[in-house]
C-alpha cells in the first residue's frame, strides 16, 4: 500500500465526516496522521540531527544561514521552508503555498535525506503546524526561537495561544528521544552500554533570541543546553550552567550588507538589513552548540549572497531598482522600509497587497498607512484573496494609505490585476528610483476561491516587463 493511497485515503474519509462531529475529532486526526506518516516512511528524523526553527520572522533566512554554515563545515543538510525546500540531492523552490507542509510530505523529504546521506535537516515549524500535531513524531534536537510578535491571531483567538502553540514545540523537546553520533557527526545506534561511553551525545538544545521580550518563556522549557543572543548588557535571566549568553554588538549596515562584531571577531554579512545580524547569530549558535571552529562558522555565514524573495533584487538594466520582498505584515513592512530608505534613491514606489481568507483583517489599513507614509507612489493589488473579494481586501488597505493623504490617481492606485500592477509601477520608475514589491517574494502562486491556484512568481513578472519595455501600461 502506496503512502500516496493512504494520505488520499485519509483525506476522502475526512470529506465524508460532518464538520461539527470531524471539528470535535479533529485533534485526534491530527496526531493519527502525524503517526502514520512517520511509521510509513520509518522515522527518518530518528537518523538525522533535527533544527527546527520557529518564531513570527526570520525564519526563512535563518534557515539558509544555517545550511551555508553546516555545508562550509562538511555536512551535508537538507531543509524545508517557506521559499525552498531541499533533499540534500536536489533544491527546488517551495510551491505548495505553505511553510510547514502536511506531514507525509515533511516525512517523506527527510527520509530522502537519509537517503542521501545527510547529516542535518533543518525544519522552518510554524504555529499553525504544531496546532494541526506536525511537529509530532519528528525528533528534534536543537530548537531556535527567532522573536515573537502578533501575527494569525484571529486563527489563534489571542496573543497568548499563539505564543503557547510555538511554546508546544520547546515541550516536545524535551520527549524527544537521546541520539548519539560518531565522530562524523553520524546518528549510530548503541548496541551495547559501553558504546556510550565512546559514543557522543547530541544534547538537546535552545537557541533564543534575548532581545525579545518572550525569550524567558521558551528558554525556561528543558534542555540540555542553552544559548541566549543579544546585544543587551544588563539581560534578566535565571543563569544555569547549562545557559551561555553570546554577545554581539557594533552592528553597521550599507547597501552592500551588514556587519557586526561577536565572539571576539567581526561578521560580514553579504545580505541586507540589521535584523539579519540577529539571524545570523541564531545561525552561529547552531555551530557553537556542535562545537565548530568559529572560523569555519563565520565563513559559512559570509558566503551567503542573498536568499530567494528576500530583498532580492531584479536587474535587467534598468536605470531604477526592483526589489521582491516577502514582507507581509505591518512590523515586516516597518524593518523593510529602515532598509531600503539606507539605499540612496529617489523616490520609492511601492506595490503591496493583503491576504484574504479572514487572515488577521486588522493589519490591512496599517499596511496600506505604513506604504503611504513612506512611499512617494502606493500601488495596492491582489495578493492571495482565497475566498475573500480582492476588491474589498484592496479596498481596505487603500484606507491606511488615504489617511496619510495619498491621493487616488495621483500618487495611490488600486489595480486589481497584479501584473499591471507591477507594469504600473515601472512606468512610474525614473532614474534612481526603487520600486518595492511586496508581500509574496518568492511564492510560486496566488491562491483564490475554491482551493484554486494561479501559477505565479513576482519575479518572474518584473524580469517579463523589465525585458519588454514595448509592453502597455495602464495609466
Amino acid at each position: 500500500m502506496s503512502s500516496i493511497f493512504v494520505n488520499k485515503l485519509f483525506y476522502t474519509i475526512k470529506k465524508l465526516i460532518p464538520i461539527k462531529l470531524f471539528k470535535f475529532i479533529q485533534p485526534a486526526y491530527h496526531f493519527l496522521l502525524a503517526w502514520f506518516s512517520a511509521f510509513i516512511y520509518g522515522s527518518p528524523s530518528n537518523k538525522l540531527i533535527v533544527i527546527g526553527i520557529t518564531g513570527t520572522t526570520g525564519k526563512t533566512t535563518t534557515v539558509c544561514l544555517i545550511a551555508e554554515m553546516l555545508k562550509k563545515a562538511g555536512y551535508k543538510t537538507g531543509f524545508t521552508s517557506t521559499a525552498i525546500f531541499n533533499d540534500g540531492k536536489k533544491e527546488w523552490l517551495n510551491n505548495k503555498k505553505m511553510t510547514m507542509i502536511g506531514r507525509f510530505f515533511t516525512q517523506k523529504i527527510l527520509r530522502n535525506m537519509v537517503k542521501n546521506n545527510c547529516k542535518y535537516a533543518i525544519i522552518e515549524t510554524t504555529s499553525e503546524g504544531i496546532r494541526q500535531f506536525r511537529h509530532k513524531f519528528i525528533n528534534y534536537d536543537i530548537l531556535i526561537f527567532t522573536g515573537l510578535y502578533p501575527e494569525h491571531i484571529e486563527s489563534h483567538g489571542n496573543f497568548e495561544n499563539y505564543k503557547k502553540a510555538k511554546g508546544q514545540l520547546f515541550e516536545h523537546l524535551h520527549n524527544c528521544d537521546i541520539k548519539y553520533i560518531d565522530k562524523n557527526q553520524k546518528i549510530i545506534k548503541l548496541l551495547s552500554p559501553l558504546q556510550k561511553t565512546e559514543a557522543k551525545r547530541i544534547k538537546k538544545t535552545i537557541i533564543a533570541n534575548g532581545d525579545d521580550e518572550h525569550f524567558n518563556y521558551f528558554t525556561n522549557f528543558l534542555a540540555d543546553q542553552k544559548f541566549i543572543f543579544t546585544t543587551k548588557n544588563d539581560l534578566e535571566i535565571k543563569k544555569t550552567n547549562e545557559t551561555k549568553i553570546i554577545k554581539y554588538n557594533n552592528i553597521k549596515t550599507s547597501e552592500n550588507g551588514v556587519s557586526f562584531d561577536t565572539c571576539q571577531n567581526t561578521i560580514n554579512l553579504k545580505i541586507l538589513g540589521e535584523f539579519n545580524a540577529t539571524n545570523a547569530m541564531a545561525s552561529l549558535c547552531v555551530g557553537l552548540s556542535q562545537e565548530f571552529d568559529i572560523k569555519k562558522i563565520i565563513q559559512g555565514l559570509e558566503s551567503v549572497k542573498g536568499i530567494p524573495g528576500r530583498l532580492e533584487k531584479i536587474n535587467e538594466g534598468q536605470n531604477f531598482t526592483v526589489i521582491v520582498d516577502y514582507a507581509f505584515e505591518p512590523n515586516a513592512i516597518y524593518k523593510l522600509y529602515e532598509i531600503i530608505k539606507s539605499i540612496p534613491h529617489q523616490n520609492i514606489i511601492h506595490v503591496l497587497g493583503a491576504t484574504g481568507g479572514g487572515r488577521d483583517t486588522a493589519k490591512r489599513p496599517k499596511l496600506g498607512e505604513l506604504a503611504g507614509r513612506n512611499a512617494n507612489y502606493v500601488i495596492i493589488t491582489n495578493e492571495d484573496p482565497y475566498d475573500e473579494n480582492p476588491e474589498i481586501i484592496i479596498s481596505q488597505v487603500a484606507f491606511g494609505a488615504e489617511k496619510i493623504n495619498k491621493k487616488k490617481n495621483i500618487n495611490l492606485f488600486k489595480i486589481l490585476d497584479r501584473k499591471k500592477a507591477i507594469k504600473k509601477a515601472i512606468s512610474l520608475a525614473n532614474k534612481n528610483d526603487i520600486v518595492l514589491i511586496t508581500g509574496k517574494g518568492s511564492e510560486q502562486a496566488i491562491c483564490i476561491e475554491d482551493g484554486k491556484k494561479i501559477i505565479w512568481d513576482d519575479r518572474k513578472i518584473v524580469k517579463e516587463i523589465l525585458q519588454n519595455s514595448n509592453l502597455s501600461v495602464d495609466k
